[in-house]
């Protein structure tokens, strides 16, 4: 192991990491292969970071986008988790789509770094979303083409970072595509270029709405007994359970409710200018859950005045709605997974169903490397990751906000003392009204 990797698993604070992120990213530059080989017919070696349902479920799917794809390199924190991935890419992945060897799997904080002097031309990068502006910014640096998980940071600081790199990565030639698969989603293409040219007028007002019962990866209760029984360190317990944990996730309204903002600012053109949260915990008060809350409502105002309507919650039993409706002056836009429609002076209607968009969002990032053409959807994708902690300030602070204090004024930086498997202070719930805004 070299000195560089060295410091990144010994335990550093934010800002060191991010310089070993650079060196190391460097590193795989000086000695990896171009990544130029991708634009050709030849195979495009892919590097996943970041082994959990969603990391595994990516590279499955960028397979499924071009038989040109092959997996070459794992790395994750946890050796459990990284096993794990194997063995299901395994069972999904046919031979020659998957080239992992023990020499290619890396687990530990240095894990990323090593992934990325592994040869590959391609990383997709689904650690927990703390992590994302330092893996963004190294494999931009080390030269590779990018899919990355929403959301891309936590605070104002990883936005502005992932928009850094994001210009960094149109200077060199590199594509990056995010997890925002709706904007790959042919019925919500549609809708919204019908919003966008006109056919529901003026954009006026609009809801948007991720609301639903169990998270489907409620693991909380077991993290837990987990934490005692494997006598887990605060650090290990806190990004294991990173849903659960604000530093980590930067809570639902961010790391799923980002989708449906993402729409709006779509619809609109733009991000909002000004907002005001409220939200809290109702149903999950057992310290097991964390520090998130389990339900957020926000209104946001668009620079043309337009008031957006932002819900979302996550509790056992409740009733389900995930969805956008956008109002105009001559009709509404409707959008949902399955869904999408327009009804006032143009109607249209989905004519049929869209392609898989966990696939096509691959399919669309392969096509422009090969076309020469890379798509880089950095910095939309950091706005709309912004817009949501926006919010979410807004809702643990009680304070209304506007985006430019946000964007260029505020000091939040959510990383905790150091990264090292040890204690931590213990995790704070915000309380609207004493919680202060930084």
């Amino acid at each position: 192991m070299n000195d560089t990797l060295e410091i990144v698993a010994s335990g550093i604070t934010r800002r060191e990491f991010m310089k070993a992120a650079s060196v190391a990213s460097l590193a795989a530059v000086v000695s990896g292969p171009s990544v130029l080989r991708a634009a050709g017919s030849e195979k495009i070696r892919v590097g996943l970071i970041g082994c959990g349902g969603r990391g595994t479920g990516a590279a499955i799917n960028c397979v499924e986008a071009s038989s040109d794809v092959v997996i070459t390199a794992l790395g994750d924190l946890f050796p459990d988790m990284l096993d794990n991935s194997l063995k299901h890419l395994r069972e999904k992945l046919k031979k020659e789509n998957l080239a992992v060897t023990p020499e290619t799997c890396f687990t530990g904080f240095d894990a990323y770094a090593r992934v990325l002097a592994a040869g590959v031309d391609l990383v997709i990068l689904a650690a927990p979303p703390f992590f994302r502006p330092q893996h963004l910014r190294a494999a931009v640096e080390a030269g590779k083409h990018i899919f990355m998980e929403k959301p891309v940071a936590v605070d104002p600081a990883g936005a502005r970072s992932v928009i850094s790199s994001a210009d960094l990565a149109a200077q060199k030639g590199l594509a990056i595509v995010a997890g925002t698969q709706r904007r790959h989603q042919a019925h919500y293409l549609e809708v919204m270029k019908r919003v966008q040219g006109g056919d529901i007028g003026d954009i006026v007002a609009g809801q948007c709405y991720w609301n639903m019962g169990s998270l489907w990866v409620e693991r909380a209760a077991q993290n837990w007994a987990d934490r005692i029984i494997r006598n887990w360190s605060d650090m290990e317990w806190q990004i294991r359970n990173w849903l659960f944990t604000v530093w980590c996730s930067g809570d639902h309204i961010c790391e799923q409710h980002v989708h449906n903002l993402d729409v709006m600012n779509w619809a609109i053109g733009t991000h909002p200018v000004k907002c005001t949260g409220r939200g809290g915990r109702a149903a999950r008060t057992d310290p097991m859950y964390g520090n998130v809350f389990d339900h957020f409502a926000v209104e946001y105002e668009y620079p043309n005045g337009a008031r957006i309507l932002s819900m979302c919650r996550q509790t056992a039993g409740a009733m389900d709605n995930v969805s956008e409706r956008v109002v105009g002056t001559k009709g509404f836009s409707y959008t949902d997974g399955a869904d999408g429609h327009i009804k006032g002076a143009k109607p249209y209607a989905t004519a049929k169903e869209s392609p898989n968009p966990y696939v096509q969002e691959h399919v669309d990032l392969i096509a422009s490397i090969r076309a020469g053409k890379p798509l880089n959807e950095g910095k939309q994708v950091a706005e709309s990751t912004l817009t949501a902690i926006m919010g979410r300030m807004s809702a643990y602070t009680g304070r209304a906000l506007s985006w430019d204090w946000v964007m260029n004024s505020s000091t939040l930086d959510l990383a905790p003392p150091h990264l090292e498997w040890k204690a931590l202070p213990p995790l704070e719930v915000a309380v609207p009204g004493r919680t202060v805004l930084v």
